[in-house]
């Protein structure tokens, strides 16, 4: 039993230098508490393969979006203690971002205590983008508006240390902090500092990018978004014509440590506090090859542009005196 012990945590410590050449999440190479190594084929329920069996890792360390697609493409959605990056790549994406930062949080909320949530920014980021719609964050999100406090520091240098000291609060459900443009000053250090503060509080930090360039960031995940044409209505006699339904948008997956690139279209569901994956339907209409013996097309015959000889009536056949006209010689002239 002891050689066998010991032969597991070598195996173990030999994956754990693989994942990190490969770039495996930090948090995710650690093996659960009494859990013992497993192999690629042989998954228990309360385990979770993450990159080809080289890691371990709780489904419940992972925030699930309700977007089966999505959800699978993160290797079972988005850290929970972790920074993450929502990325919008210009300012009129301002409100996507917002409002799918607004729904991790509703779905942060749905799950544990509601704890109230801290957003800092800038003023010049507030300016510019504004502040979220105190009625809609309760009807759409299910955020009570004294749930979301606001922190509108003068300087970046004041917003990052504010979100570096409330990232390590557990009394706050989540830290959103945004940012516009590509300043200096948000640097891998800085970035890094957040993830680990974020990693031993085991509460997630959002990092909103608006109108900014995809710079290196330690945040194991970046999301872009982007907005998406809301669908019509759907009714009981089917979809209501001129209507606006849902708020839909466009993730990109475009930086993960465990997930390839993708794009996927994300529906949310204000009554069921979820998101809902659009799935694109081809508007060619793709006709099946007909199978032999089951309602086979029609033969078509042979068209030409004169009767068949064969099937020509005797009355279709030219008199003698136009047989005579035809036998003539062709004037030249």
């Amino acid at each position: 039993m002891a050689t066998s012990a010991v032969a597991r945590e070598t195996v173990f410590a030999l994956r754990r230098q693989i994942a990190k050449i490969e770039g495996t999440l930090p948090e995710r190479l650690e093996a659960p508490a009494g859990a013992a190594l497993v192999d690629a084929d042989v998954t228990p329920q309360n385990l979770t393969i993450v990159r080809r069996g080289l890691a371990v890792a709780p489904p419940d360390a992972f925030l699930r979006t309700g977007a089966e697609g999505l959800d699978a493409a993160l290797s079972g959605g988005l850290p929970k203690a972790a920074l993450s990056e929502i990325h919008g790549a210009a300012t009129r994406d301002a409100g996507a971002v917002a409002g799918f930062a607004l729904s991790l949080v509703s779905l942060i909320l749905k799950q544990g205590p509601r704890l109230p949530v801290l957003w800092i920014g800038t003023a010049e980021i507030f300016r510019e983008a504004g502040f979220p719609y105190a009625r809609g964050l309760h009807a759409v999100f299910g955020i009570e508006p004294e749930q979301l406090l606001f922190s509108e520091a003068p300087r970046l240098l004041d917003a990052l240390w504010t979100a570096e000291e409330a990232a390590r609060m557990t009394a706050l459900a989540a830290v959103i902090l945004e940012i516009r443009g590509s300043p200096q000053r948000l640097d891998l250090t800085a970035t890094r500092r957040l993830h680990a503060r974020a990693q031993n509080a085991g509460r997630p930090v959002f990092l909103l990018r608006q109108a900014g360039e995809a710079e290196p960031t330690a945040a194991p995940v970046r999301l872009v978004l982007s907005t998406a044409p809301a669908a019509a209505r759907v009714t009981i006699a089917g979809p209501l014509a001129g209507s606006i339904g849902r708020p839909a948008f466009t993730v990109n997956i475009g930086k993960s440590r465990t997930a390839l690139p993708g794009q996927f279209t994300l529906e949310w569901n204000p009554d069921e506090r979820s998101f809902e994956e659009r799935r694109t339907e081809n508007p060619v209409p793709v006709v099946s090859a007909p199978r032999r013996g089951k309602d086979p097309a029609a033969a078509s015959g042979a068209v030409l542009a004169f009767p068949a000889v064969a099937s020509s009536a005797p009355g279709d056949q030219p008199s003698p005196r136009e047989r005579a006209a035809h036998r003539r010689p062709r004037r030249a002239g």
